[in-house]
């Protein structure tokens, strides 16, 4: 997908124990089984590591992880990263 990808990939399977396999760009957060609390700690991550804003009701509403990863990009590219 894109360099944002590998890093969304590395915090789900390794801090939120996600299966690689259910990580696929059309799967949502609920597809995942994550909660709105590891949601919000999942923003924060990204926030910390990626120097990104993500907020928790972007990532919740419903998009997938192809949508989130691209939102994070552009994000990315408006920070300068």
């Amino acid at each position: 997908m894109n360099r944002i990808h590998p890093k969304i990939i590395e915090v789900l399977t390794g801090t939120f124990k996600v299966p690689a396999a259910e990580i696929v760009p059309e799967a949502t957060m609920d597809s995942l089984e994550m909660d709105s609390l590891a949601v919000a700690e999942l923003a924060v991550i990204f926030k910390e590591t990626l120097g990104v804003p993500a907020d928790s009701d972007t990532l919740l509403k419903g998009a997938s992880l192809a949508e989130i990863t691209a939102y994070l990009d552009e994000a990315a590219v408006g920070v300068g990263r």
